[in-house]
């Protein structure tokens, strides 16, 4: 392996967990961060699969022993990275995947400029909704919840230029193929020796979901969520 990050963002409801998943499945010498949070455990979730749970007061220690790569208070509970993960993927010889928030994503991207990004969006405001309330009815959650989401995504979604590759999860199995192919590729760009033809298809695939070639697809999406291109962050 090469010993690559992979930052992979999202608003809540696009579907991430799920991508991350399929591409595990696919691409091996992949080790996952799970992040630490102090909210409570929802529905099914498992201590040290979804997130590991802790305290406050533990996450605060965490925080002063400069044990996170990243952190962040969201919605009134912390959320973070810890250093250990990317200090046990280099020393397995493995990539480390990274699902983080946008405000923690900014803070990786610039302490580890090398990492590569990649932001995953919704196709439209209307369908990220009703993946919400879907959603919902599992984690018995209210109305206001699911609009504070939205109201979160539309924020979150500002920020997708500054991410090197855009995947619009609209069919979930060419999204996870899109996904594996970006990891893959990356892969085959630290690598020398001469590209065969299956390698150069991988690339020109992942090459079809960077920042630059995928404005123009982007643009309906904003328009769902009020968000004129001239408002969004650029790089």
């Amino acid at each position: 392996m090469s010993g690559l990050v992979f930052i992979i963002s999202a608003p809540s409801g696009s579907g991430k967990s799920t991508l991350v998943n399929g591409l595990r499945s696919n691409v091996p010498g992949l080790e996952f961060s799970v992040s630490y949070t102090t909210r409570k455990p929802r529905g099914v979730e498992k201590q040290g699969y979804e997130y590991f749970y802790v305290d406050r007061a533990a996450f605060e220690r965490m925080i002063e022993q400069h044990e996170f790569l990243e952190y962040a208070d969201v919605f009134g509970n912390y959320y973070g990275t810890a250093r250990r993960f990317l200090v046990e993927a280099h020393a397995h010889g493995n990539d480390l995947l990274l699902d983080i928030d946008v405000q923690g994503a900014s803070q990786l991207q610039a302490s580890l400029p090398d990492a590569i990004s990649i932001f995953i969006l919704p196709p439209n405001r209307a369908e990220l909704e009703r993946r919400l309330r879907c959603r919902s009815e599992a984690e018995h959650v209210d109305g206001e919840i699911i609009n504070r989401r939205l109201r979160t995504a539309a924020k979150e979604i500002e920020n997708y230029s500054k991410y090197s590759y855009i995947l619009v999860n609209d069919h979930l199995q060419e999204s996870i193929d899109a996904l594996t192919a970006i990891v893959l590729s990356e892969r085959r760009k630290r690598s020398r020796g001469e590209l065969c033809e299956s390698e150069r298809a991988l690339l020109a695939k992942a090459e079809q979901y960077l920042l630059p070639n995928v404005r123009e697809r982007v643009q309906p999406i904003l328009a769902s969520f009020a968000l004129p291109e001239s408002q969004v962050v650029r790089k």
